[in-house]
């Protein structure tokens, strides 16, 4: 009998009724799977006789049946995942009528099963199906080495037990998902503080030229869907802002735009940060992690440098895009996602597939509507534009106020061939600005030639001697303003923002010399 005999039935019904009790009060008091089933099993095992009390949850998301040993007669750490076909506990989760067993023999139909908890030396099982107005959440076991423990007469009793044991089970988990959301939008937060505190390369999106009205063309015809976009460019040309007014410009504009550099992430961790991992996945996995994938569901995942992702890490890329759907890394969840991807390059993806460096099958998959971005070079035009605007807003930043640009270093600005495009001027007009003690921008424009020699077009080569001129030209413009004076507050140094040292140095590299 699974009851003490020693009781009279007016004491056995007693206790029965006082251990349902004790677990309405734990379903109340504890929300955690751990601290729930100590405190259930603690009462249960005045009434019910059992080894070990686990319980089998229907994992929708695999469909499989998930063993979790709450209880046990020692520290057990048995975790079983089965088809439901496999497990006794999914006949009781797809009949929702109990099942008791009073030996081995009769548990042979579930051969996979068996022979997974046939070490243990359990004899008696007790499957009650847990099952709540919502939904079916799976069965409650008791296990015993004994044979023959539990009898049908108990299962009226036994069933009420799981009734509310099945409610605590659901409000256990409802909680589970709950500090997940609460978890995902915590990190969501920082990731978007850090987003904020961010100085964003390039600030907006600035230029007149017609190839760069093309390219926004592109992105109003193409944000309002939901195709995966790759943008193609040098580096510094601005990728990502183009990807930001994708996600700006789309329905997902209100969702999380969350990033990722392939290239900055080094290979082995680049799979953790892409789809998260599990605790203990790997040495230094002390908690479970979210990935970007994760991060960004119902907003849109920004890829740059695409091309950076190893071989081996391809297939499973290819497979979320595909199948909207991955595991964390040491994990067997099936996690789906809704994602939007806009993925960037400055690679030769065409040639990196036919050299057998990039899988054909995920470069047609992000290829959907390639944008090419132009480089500076190709925007002489907007060259004035991004000059202002990058001088007016260092200037802001710093408490500055430049109110000139000399003709002759704008001209020599646009001339320049800009290797590193967007982001190089940016870096020069920064450096400028620091650099000019008055209301006048200042460029020391010998220090783009050392960049420009390192350019083997003729066109480079050209422009080194243009700024060569174009400095030689603004230093006697200077030194005559000072009536060649170099010291001094009013003097030509003072002027161009440099030590008299240095102007002098300049003076002798430039073969420049008082006339008599």
């Amino acid at each position: 009998m699974s009851f003490s005999d020693s009781h009279t039935p007016a004491t056995a019904a007693e206790n029965r009724y006082r251990a349902l009790l004790a677990v309405s009060e734990a379903i109340a008091s504890y929300r955690e799977f751990a601290a729930l089933f100590h405190t259930l099993a603690d009462q249960l095992v005045r009434v019910v006789h059992f080894d070990a009390l686990s319980l089998v949850l229907h994992d929708a998301a695999t469909g499989t049946m998930r063993l979790h040993v709450l209880e046990s007669w020692e520290s057990v750490q048995l975790e079983i995942v089965l088809d439901p076909e496999d497990d006794p506990a999914g006949l009781v989760w797809r009949s929702q009528q109990p099942l008791i067993t009073s030996n081995l023999d009769q548990l042979r139909r579930w051969p996979r099963w068996l022979e997974r908890v046939e070490q243990y030396g359990v004899q008696s099982y007790c499957w009650l199906p847990l099952t709540t107005a919502h939904r079916r959440l799976g069965a409650l076991v008791f296990t015993s080495r004994q044979s023959a423990t539990y009898e049908t007469s108990d299962l009226s009793f036994l069933q009420l037990v799981a009734n509310q044991v099945a409610v605590a089970v659901e409000n256990a988990l409802a909680f589970q998902e709950i500090e997940a959301l609460r978890e995902k939008l915590a990190k969501e937060k920082a990731y978007l503080e850090e987003e904020v505190r961010t100085d964003h390369h390039f600030g907006d999106i600035v230029g007149e030229n017609t190839a760069l009205r093309a390219v926004l063309n592109q992105v109003e015809t193409v944000a309002p869907t939901d195709s995966t976009v790759l943008v193609r460019g040098e580096t510094g040309t601005g990728k990502e802002l183009i990807a930001r007014a994708v996600h700006d410009l789309s329905p997902r504009k209100d969702r999380t735009f969350v990033k990722l550099n392939c290239a900055a992430i080094p290979t082995g961790l680049l799979e953790s940060e892409l789809f998260g991992h599990e605790k203990g996945a790997f040495t230094g996995a002390i908690c479970q992690r979210i990935g970007r994938f994760e991060l960004a569901h119902q907003g849109t995942l920004f890829l740059d440098e695409v091309g950076d992702i190893p071989l081996e890490l391809q297939p499973k890329l290819l497979r979320v895009l595909q199948e909207h759907e991955f595991e964390r890394l040491g994990g067997t969840k099936t996690i789906r996602v809704n994602v939007r991807l806009v993925a960037a390059t400055h690679r030769d993806l065409a040639a990196m597939m036919a050299e057998g460096r990039f899988r054909s099958d995920l470069y047609y998959r992000l290829n959907v509507f390639p944008i090419a971005l132009p480089p500076l070079r190709e925007r002489q035009d907007d060259i004035p534009r991004l000059v202002r605007h990058f001088t007016q807003g260092f200037a802001r930043r710093m408490g500055r106020r430049i109110e000139n640009i000399p003709s002759s270093v704008m001209e020599a600005l646009v001339r320049y061939p800009w290797p590193g495009n967007v982001r190089e001027l940016q870096n020069v007009i920064e450096r400028a600005v620091i650099l000019s003690p008055g209301v006048t921008l200042q460029v020391a424009l010998a220090d783009l030639q050392p960049v420009a020699r390192l350019t083997s077009t003729p066109t480079a080569a050209a422009a080194a001697v243009t700024l060569t001129d174009a400095e030689r030209e603004h230093i006697l413009r200077a030194l005559q303003d000072a009536n060649w004076v170099l010291g001094g507050p009013d003097g030509a140094a003072a002027r161009l923002g440099m030590k008299r040292s240095t102007l002098h140095w300049k003076m002798k590299k430039l073969g420049i010399s008082r006339p008599e």
